[in-house]
Parts: C-alpha cells; structure tokens; sequence
C-alpha cells in the first residue's frame, strides 16, 4: 500500500462512517488534526484504504486485491477492520493476536461521586505550559500524547485534563481520538499514584469539557482490563457494544527477505501462524 493524501478522493465517509463512537473517531481524528497518515491500494479509486494514527489502523476495502506484503507496514499496530480482513492479516503477520474490546458511551445522567482531591495535588486542564510536565513522564505512559504528535500537541489542544503535584503529571486524561461527534478518550496514571482516584477526577473534568462542547465521550478498553472497565462505570460511562481489533507482529514478507539473506546451513524452519 502507499501512502496518499485524502483530498485524492471524495467521499471519506463512505469508507468511515462519521458520528460514530469509539475507533470509528480515528479517521476523523486525523481529517481534523492532520496527525496520521492514509494509506491504499491506489491513489486513483482505491479499492483498499487505511488509515493510521497512534500505533491504531483502520482498514476498510475489498482485501481480495492486496498481496502478502501489502499490509507489511502495520505490523506491530493494532488493526480494526471487517472480518473479512482477518485472513489476509494472518497471511501478512507471523503472529496476529485478537483482543477482545468493550465499548462504553457517556451518560450525563449517570451518577458520579467526585472524589475529593488529595492534598498538594490540583486538577485542571491541560495548557502550552504542561510541556515539560508531559515531556518528562515515563516512556511507558508516552503513548497519551501520541494521538496528538507528541507533548506539545496534547498540551496545546484544549482536549486534556490532568491531575498535578509539585509540577509533575500525576495523571492524564485526554481526547485520544477527535470525532465531529464523539470524542474516544484515554487516561493513564502514574503507578506510585494510582488508587487515589485521581483518573476519576481527570476524567470527570475531561467529560464535562466534551459534553460542553456539544460532543459525547467514548471509552475503548480490553475486556480484561477490569480496572478500565470499573473506573469506566463509576465516572458514568455505560457499555454499548464489544468487538475485535487484532495485534499484529513481525511482517512475513520481511521474515521471508531475511531469511533469503542468510546461508542456507543457518535458515531454520519458517514459523506458523498464531492467533491466539
């Protein structure tokens, strides 16, 4: 596939429905804030079209024209597509993992008890001045600004709230995923603060900000990961449906060149498909 530019082709919405909660919102994510790339088969009338932003894919399209190596380039990701992808992805990956999702959608309605904010920490949203506080965050935790090109992105958009102390980003909740209806949200907290409900507050700012925005936030999690799931419910969001995306790992066709390149006594047997 190669990377093209979206004003090549009309009707986005064709390919991603707009208005749609959860990973729906990444293509107008990046419609909006120009952060992500698009990728087909074809500049002209493309029959495949993806689209990537945040180590995340969406792919839509008739995938009886791609080759083996035509996905090559989302390996690592996490893909969300029709079923009708999941056989070329696992003839594209060495190892394709599904990971079952829930989907929840915010309820104004729902009641939120509030926690009461520790002493020495403050909650607020984000602003150009939050930089360094972001900057200087564990790389583990440095996948929330990545739907924003980085700290300053985040900082600067008007989409995130965290939780402070002493200048350090306790916790972060953030827009991940721009939608012109909804907003995908994420938050992450630092481990030696977590149990301090401060997630709860930061989300609780950053859904009020949504809904006074005229939008409605959305939250994606693992159906293992309880801890999302409750903090989910208690700050008023409801579960609306499940589905798949799958994890993708090492690319064949680049397995397959790599083993081209070595001497035949030290090529050892081709590994097989896993989906676990």
């Amino acid at each position: 596939m190669i990377e093209i530019s979206p004003q090549q082709f009309p009707a986005l919405s064709r390919w991603f429905p707009t208005s749609s909660p959860g990973p729906a919102a990444l293509a107008e994510h990046v419609l909006t804030t120009g952060v992500g790339l698009w990728w087909a088969d074809h500049p002209d009338r493309p029959r495949v079209l993806a689209v990537s932003c945040a180590d995340h894919v969406l792919l839509r399209g008739d995938p009886s024209v791609l080759t083996q190596d035509a996905l090559a380039r989302f390996a690592g990701r996490y893909v969300e597509t029709p079923a009708r992808f999941w056989p070329s992805l696992g003839s594209a990956f060495e190892r394709v993992v599904p990971w079952e999702r829930m989907l929840y959608v915010h309820q104004p309605q729902a009641p939120v008890s509030l926690p009461r904010t520790p002493r020495g920490v403050t909650v607020r949203r984000l602003t150009p001045q939050d930089v360094p506080a972001l900057a200087a965050m564990d790389s583990e935790n440095a996948w929330i600004h990545a739907s924003w090109g980085g700290p300053g992105g985040l900082a600067a958009s008007g989409h995130g709230w965290a939780a402070f102390a002493k200048g350090r980003a306790l916790s972060v909740a953030c827009t991940y995923f721009l939608g012109s209806a909804y907003e995908d949200i994420a938050v992450v907290t630092v481990p030696d603060r977590r149990r301090e409900r401060l997630a709860l507050a930061c989300v609780a700012g950053l859904a009020a900000d949504i809904q006074a925005r005229g939008h409605t936030a959305s939250w994606c999690c693992s159906r293992d990961n309880r801890p999302s799931r409750l903090l989910a419910w208690t700050a008023g969001f409801r579960l609306t449906r499940e589905y798949v995306h799958h994890v993708t790992g090492r690319a064949l066709a680049e397995e397959v060149g790599h083993r081209a390149a070595e001497p035949p006594s030290r090529r050892a047997a081709a590994p097989a498909l896993a989906s676990q």
